[in-house]
């Protein structure tokens, strides 16, 4: 299935996309650092993330964020604030697969209680890190930190901060 702009739920010209994820992700920061996970696709890709993913059927993004962090990195963490949500719509010319998607993402300020930073067992995720914040730019990533980073600084009050431009370092 293809991106198409047809009538949809009414709406004519509105667009419909092959694929659309609701998504939760931590933004976790001490001492002016942040943590990142490397996540690498199955072509063998990496990108460095916010600790996060899929809010599977029927959880809560509030669950899944915790759920998602001790999965990915081996720490426990609590919900401290909702930060934001953040839609990015990535157009088929730009997608892996060639059909347009819709990622929802759930932004929650974490705290880290617990644990110890190891890699996600049999999983995407081979390596986590705290990262200075300032050493952020530098890195190759997804735009999702860039946003998680900018929700958890600037705390607006809408909880919606600018798109971010993909392109150099800046991956979808």
């Amino acid at each position: 299935m293809d991106q198409r702009s047809s009538d949809v739920d009414g709406v004519p010209g509105l667009l419909s996309f092959a694929s659309f994820r609701l998504a939760a992700y931590a933004v976790c920061i001490e001492g002016g650092r942040v943590l990142l996970v490397r996540c690498v696709s199955p072509e063998g890709d990496s990108t460095w993330s916010l600790p996060g993913g899929r809010v599977e059927q029927g959880e809560d993004p509030f669950d899944a964020v915790i759920r998602e962090l001790a999965e990915e990195t081996g720490l426990e963490g609590v919900v401290e604030r909702l930060l934001g949500v953040d839609s990015r719509v990535i157009p088929p010319s730009e997608c892996r697969l060639g059909v347009g998607h819709q990622n929802v993402g759930v932004f929650y300020g974490v705290r880290i209680i617990g644990g110890e930073l190891r890699p996600e067992p049999n999983g995407a995720t081979p390596e986590s890190v705290w990262t200075p914040i300032a050493d952020v730019v530098s890195v190759w990533r997804s735009s999702l930190v860039d946003v998680g980073v900018a929700l958890a600084q600037t705390l607006p009050a809408t909880g919606h901060v600018a798109a971010v431009p993909v392109g150099g370092l800046v991956q979808h």
